[in-house]
């Protein structure tokens, strides 16, 4: 895995050189929402993430500190994945996603989840950072 390349020095570009992909977004978005931690939880998304891309962009996602990956406890050949402190300040980034995407799409969304959300963000924001913090610690 390279060194991340910036293409200028503009917040928004470089921003987006290391979360302006849609399968970095969907492993993220599948870590907050889903509580997927697996190589293998992420493959079984519906969107079907070929394994080498899913390969590099996890790798992508640790070398820039976003998340990081340990053996597993059950299994010595399985790693998990956890978001780290800089990977959950992305939360409230694909929350905004989440809103933006059903008010302006065709999407399908929990309504479990977007009923919390538009009942109060911010509390939706610090709840999933938090399960983010524990989770990291697990």
């Amino acid at each position: 895995m390279k060194e991340l390349k910036q293409r200028s020095t503009c917040p928004v570009s470089t921003s987006l050189d290391v979360l302006g992909d849609k399968w970095t977004l969907l492993i993220l978005r599948d870590m907050v929402f889903a509580g997927k931690s697996t190589y293998g939880q992420f493959l079984q998304s519906e969107e079907k993430i070929a394994t080498n891309v899913l390969a590099d962009r996890l790798a992508a996602l640790e070398l820039q500190g976003i998340l990081t990956k340990a053996v597993a406890e059950d299994k010595k050949s399985k790693f998990t994945y956890r978001l780290t402190k800089k990977g959950a300040e992305t939360i409230p980034i694909i929350v905004e996603l989440v809103l933006w995407g059903t008010k302006h799409l065709a999407t399908v969304a929990s309504p479990m989840l977007l009923e919390e959300i538009q009942a109060n963000k911010e509390a939706a924001i610090e709840k999933f950072q938090r399960n983010a913090r524990e989770n990291s610690q697990a």
